[in-house]
Order: C-alpha cells, then structure tokens, then sequence
C-alpha cells in the first residue's frame, strides 16, 4: 500500500483578499495532485492571544492553540505561504509557531515540528514578492527541527500576478509553485518509505 503524506496548507495572512490565500490554494491543487492528503486552514479561524508566558504558565495553551497542536501533529509536512510585513514575517503566523511550540503536559518539545518538512512560497505586492520574510521563516523552521525544501518562491507585484480565475498569469511561476508543493508530496513519501 502506498504512503500518502499528509500535507497541512496555509497562509500566514488573516486578510480575506490575502494574495498570500490565493497562492496557497495553487499549492494545494498541486500536492493534491502529486498524491498529497491536503488539509488547507485559514489561520483567521484560529485566533490566539499573543504568546505570553505567565499567560501559559496561568491558564496553559489556549483552545485554539490546542487544536493547531493537533493539525500540525497530524500532518507530516506544511506548505506555507507567507507574507512578508517590514521584512520579516506577519505577527500573527509568528504567534502560531510560537504557541504551537509551547509542549503540553507530558509531551515532547517541538513535536509538531520535529522531523516534519516544509515548503515555502510568498506573495506580495513588493519587487522581492516576499523574499525576506521567506529567509526569517526558513530560519525560524529550521531552528525548530523542520526540514525546509531548498526550492522556494517569491511572486513579486502579486497584485498583478493572478488571473481572475485565481491561477498565476506567470507559466514560470506556476511551474515553481507546482515543482514545491509536488516535491514537499514526494520528499515526505521517500522520508517514511
């Protein structure tokens, strides 16, 4: 029988016209199609206050930081697109991976994370298309345990970048976004082969 990796897709905007949401939902059609047991979630359904320690060490993880723990855990690896704010990556998918983090009692540190893999891609309306908030989360990402694909890509001028129907005008570009989401399909495959 074959493996089917679980690949679990987001972007790490909360904007309802989040170019980084239409980006997304390119890579998941394409690790859909490479086989992949996509989940896609929209992190505005999963609000969280700001990480806080005397706040986790009071009340522990909040409700929803719970229920990303347990998406994160049941899946093998992550496409994330991730928009980029003053050169880095948003607050709030910062926030994610900081409460996701956090062990629950009894648990592992850095489970969610640990030996889980990631592809990596951003939209923005900038000449880098994300660029440098890409280099923070590969950083990030690889601090943690999570091994981050080599290939990434970066859509400069996003809000020229998608049709209407939502795909990318760019062939190239499409290909890259395609080339990701397959390979982070693939990589999982051959790693629990």
């Amino acid at each position: 029988m074959t493996f089917i990796p679980k690949i679990l897709a987001f972007a790490g905007s909360t904007r309802t016209g989040s170019w980084n949401k239409k980006l997304i939902r390119i890579a998941v059609a394409s690790a859909k199609a490479a086989g992949g047991d996509v989940t896609l979630i929209d992190l505005r359904d999963f609000p969280l206050p700001l990480y806080d320690g005397d706040l986790e060490s009071d009340q522990g993880l909040p409700a929803n930081a719970m229920k990303l723990k347990d998406l994160f855990l049941a899946h093998h690896g992550f496409l994330i697109s991730a928009p980029e704010y003053n050169s880095s990556i948003t607050g709030v998918l910062k926030n994610v991976i900081d409460w996701v983090s956090r062990p629950a009692p009894n648990e592992v540190d850095l489970i969610c994370f640990t030996n889980k893999f990631a592809g990596l891609m951003s939209a923005s309306p900038g000449g880098l298309g994300g660029l440098r908030g890409l280099v923070t989360l590969r950083s990030i990402l690889g601090n943690i345990g999570t091994h981050v694909l080599p290939l990434q890509q970066a859509i400069s001028k996003a809000h020229e970048a998608f049709n209407e129907d939502g795909t990318l005008k760019d062939s190239k570009q499409q290909k890259a976004v395609d080339k990701i989401a397959a390979g982070l399909v693939h990589i999982v495959q051959k790693f629990h082969s």
